[in-house]
């Protein structure tokens, strides 16, 4: 069977664009394109990274537009690579000088590996720090809560079991026992 050259496409958001990728995998000459749009921060859940993984054989060749498609974290990286090492997959990017099988791609591709997982930290640093900040001025108050508080309360009053208002709500009867100790507490300060 001949080698294949396949391609892997991602972006973050379904609001996003898989079409600047796959034009530019087509023009690699890739035969057969995979494409998800999910988070690279982790590679859980990533059913078409998986897919692509499974589908290749020795001798093929993945080709990403940049190696942040793959992954965003060194370790995340590292196991996809080793993946493809033991399957005897080269892998390519299109914008970036990576070319597996040459030692000077394998360096690039270590050094872009580092700088993708210190870009990830680092917006997660400047987004805390927004929250924090956000938290300061009284803007930022977390999520709201999916919890329906006075609706146990009531249920609770009525008499009805933790156990029953649990399975009512479809939320955890620890849930139920918590709200409740907390009003519990508030009403006897």
């Amino acid at each position: 069977m001949p080698a294949t050259i396949i391609g892997y496409a991602r972006v973050s958001s379904v609001a996003q664009s898989l079409e600047i990728q796959t034009a530019a995998l087509t023009d690699a000459g890739c035969t057969r394109i995979f494409t998800e749009k999910k988070s690279g921060t982790s590679t859980a859940g990533r059913s078409a990274l998986e897919e692509t993984l499974t589908y290749a054989r020795d001798g093929d060749t993945l080709i990403v537009t940049r190696i942040d498609r793959l992954a965003r974290s060194v370790a995340d990286l590292q196991t996809i690579i080793s993946r493809l090492k033991q399957k005897g997959i080269a892998l390519r990017c299109t914008e970036q000088p990576i070319d597996t099988s040459t030692a000077a791609g394998k360096a690039f591709l270590d050094m872009l590996g580092v700088f993708a997982e210190f870009e990830t930290n680092l917006r997660k640093e400047r987004q805390m720090e927004g929250i924090s900040a956000a938290k300061a001025k009284g803007i930022y108050k977390g999520r709201k809560s999916s919890v329906d508080r006075e609706e146990i309360m009531r249920r609770l009053t009525t008499g009805e079991g933790k156990s029953s208002i649990a399975a009512a709500l479809g939320i955890t009867r620890m849930t139920v026992h918590r709200i409740a100790k907390e009003a519990l507490a508030a009403a006897e300060k």
